[in-house]
């Protein structure tokens, strides 16, 4: 049954289960759950938001009565295409679109399947989904608090295209009113039509803050300077993969053209290292940096602003993922992604992965790998009935997620950030906003009291407790520890009411 715009948080839940579930309407899982849907499955597509497109095709509310929301977009086009296609699948009762609806585990359980892994798309070394496929359960919180109601589905597969969060590394004020993540001034702008303030410093690594000092230059915002931490001329050793995707490199150069339209300085090999006001900010202090990162002595300026929009990239949503039990490998800019097969299979068969959970790469990638773990998903759920040119299409698919993937590659390493950049972090300033933790609490229990990793770190200080679950603060953690970042396996992927959890089957507790 299609869901009511006016009711979003009442759709009609499956009472069978469905072939597939997936987890997350952005790039990814639209793209999944439509080619799902044309390959002959019965898809459910469960997303947190209320609407579909995620966090890379947020677009302001109907009663905002924006007239243009693709103007602050890339390829939309792709978006609106697959949002029609999706609409028509829901009204044919093919896909149940599912919003409001935040997943917070999968477990396994019902019947085995009969599912392989289909003719001509086993992986080398994989063995077929038909050996251990079950039906999974997946719970959600439904709807908005205080209204919240607890809701299942179940399914033969499921698809986890939860996407990304910003990676923030703390310097001292970034808890000033004013300071917003990069990725959520885009929202706020892409989302609510609204600049963070009227003089904007964008600030922190990676190609993301191109595209937003871009669309708040464009949309009216001074914006002073871009203060890039790495160096573009990281991107000298991946030449091939630069010139393997020309398209990539015209969207670069249309950021840097339109920067220069509206007169922003771009500074690379900077950082913001403190930012300063008392009420909210009011100016940042920029420095020049050494290739690990180390603020250069000598080199500090201040620019006024009254909003900073800051980040280190993204790093991939992984709780439900892990929580699975499916393996992860460090990327190239030591965020740690999903372990995927040639056909976007995690190491646990029944549970495939599409989008930033294998790795950041951006919509296009996203698309990709979430139409092709479509073809996967029905391949193995129905094998030997391969629709006709989906063989080539495949094919075709998986070259472009190789190309795409290079890319995405080569950025993660360009942008990686440097292990010299906790020189910037003062004892006194916060690293974990939610308890309020400072840095010299976490270098004492590192040094003095013998912590070696996030964890210990946590129990002697509280780091990471909070509401969010260390996704803040834990990148930061782990670097003043000595630590690599890893995925911690968690129960949850988001607070759950008890009453929820009393509600539970005893199979599912």
């Amino acid at each position: 049954m299609p869901t009511s715009p006016s009711d979003p948080a009442e759709p009609s839940r499956p009472a069978e289960p469905v072939d597939l579930a997936v987890v997350g309407a952005g790039p990814a899982g639209l793209a999944a759950a439509v080619t799902a849907a044309g390959l002959g499955l019965r898809v459910a597509l469960l997303d947190a938001g209320d609407r579909p497109g995620g966090q890379f095709y947020r677009h302001p509310a109907p009663g905002l009565g924006a007239d243009r929301p693709e103007a602050l977009h890339h390829g939309w086009a792709e978006f609106a295409t697959r949002e029609a296609a999706l609409r028509a699948h829901e009204s044919a009762g093919r896909i149940t679109y599912l919003p409001l609806h935040h997943v917070w585990t999968v477990v396994a359980g019902g019947a085995v399947v009969a599912a392989g892994a289909g003719a001509g798309h086993a992986a080398p070394g994989r063995t077929g989904v038909a050996e251990s496929a079950t039906e999974w359960t997946l719970h959600a919180v439904a709807g908005h608090a205080p209204d919240e109601r607890a809701a299942a589905v179940t399914a033969r597969a499921v698809l986890i295209a939860t996407g990304a969060y910003e990676r923030q590394l703390p310097f001292p004020g970034w808890t000033l009113p004013g300071v917003v993540g990069a990725g959520g001034a885009q929202a706020m702008l892409k989302g609510g039509l609204v600049l963070p303030g009227k003089r904007v410093v964008v600030a922190g690594s990676g190609p993301l803050l191109l595209a937003v000092a871009g669309s708040l230059a464009a949309a009216g915002a001074a914006v002073p300077a871009v203060v890039e931490a790495a160096a573009y001329t990281a991107y000298a050793g991946r030449v091939p993969a630069l010139l393997r995707n020309p398209g990539k490199l015209v969207e670069a150069a249309g950021y840097g053209g339109a920067l220069a339209r509206h007169h922003v300085r771009l500074l690379t090999r900077h950082a913001v290292t403190e930012a300063h006001g008392t009420d909210r900010i009011e100016a940042v202090t920029v420095a020049r940096l050494d290739r690990d990162w180390r603020p250069l002595p000598g080199t500090a300026r201040r620019i006024p602003c009254d909003a900073l929009a800051v980040g280190h990239g993204l790093v991939p949503q992984l709780e439900l993922a892990t929580g699975l039990g499916c393996a992860t490998r460090p990327g190239p800019d030591a965020a740690v992604a999903l372990e995927v097969d040639a056909l976007q299979r995690t190491s646990v068969p029944g549970i495939w992965s599409a989008g930033e959970t294998g790795g950041i790469g951006g919509a296009q990638l996203a698309l990709t790998e979430g139409e092709l773990a479509a073809h996967s998903v029905a391949a193995a759920l129905h094998p030997g009935r391969t629709a006709p040119g989906a063989d080539r299409r495949v094919a075709r698919l998986a070259r472009r997620r190789a190309r795409l993937r290079a890319f995405a590659d080569a950025m993660a390493d360009a942008h990686r950030p440097g292990d010299g950049w906790t020189g910037w972090l003062r004892d006194d300033a916060v690293v974990c906003r939610c308890e309020e933790v400072p840095a010299g609490r976490i270098r004492e229990a590192a040094q003095d009291l013998g912590a070696r990793d996030a964890r210990t770190v946590k129990l002697l200080t509280r780091a990471g407790m909070g509401w969010c679950q260390g996704r803040m603060c834990g990148p930061a953690v782990a670097a003043l520890c000595g630590q690599e970042p890893a995925a911690d396996r968690r129960p949850f992927s988001c607070p759950v009411p008890l009453s929820h959890l009393a509600e539970l089957p005893a199979t599912d507790r």
